[in-house]
């Protein structure tokens, strides 16, 4: 599940996870968007931006957790704050790692990988 209001790095992360991949992604513009929609099929990894409007990524994330089934699926934030703070009070709510902005489309599948295959094995 990919969340980012900005749809050219929306179809960028598409790409990237589908093509380069072979992700099944599921898209949605903003976190309320996808609190009001979440797919039936609770997904293997959110991803996610920080800064949205209406709903940012820390409030989706803690509405995401109210959800029973998605009370433990991985978040992986994509930020381009770089602060070790604001890393730490993303790790601290929850996020699992940080992916900072811009990032490039032909190693974000492979990140991501890399990134569940450590949730699996803690």
């Amino acid at each position: 599940m990919h969340v980012e209001d900005d749809p050219d790095i929306r179809e960028i992360t598409r790409m990237s996870l589908e093509l380069v991949g072979g992700f099944d992604v599921v898209q949605f513009k903003c976190g309320q968007d996808a609190v009001d929609n979440l797919p039936s099929e609770v997904p293997d990894l959110i991803l996610m931006d920080v800064m949205m409007p209406v709903m940012d990524g820390v409030e989706t994330l803690k509405r995401l957790r109210e959800v029973k089934e998605y009370s433990n699926v991985p978040v992986i934030f994509v930020t381009a704050k770089t602060s070790r703070a604001d890393f730490g009070n993303l790790k601290a709510i929850g996020a699992q790692d940080i992916i900072l902005k811009p990032f490039e489309p032909m190693e974000l599948p492979g990140q991501l990988l890399q990134i569940w295959e450590t949730c699996q094995s803690t």
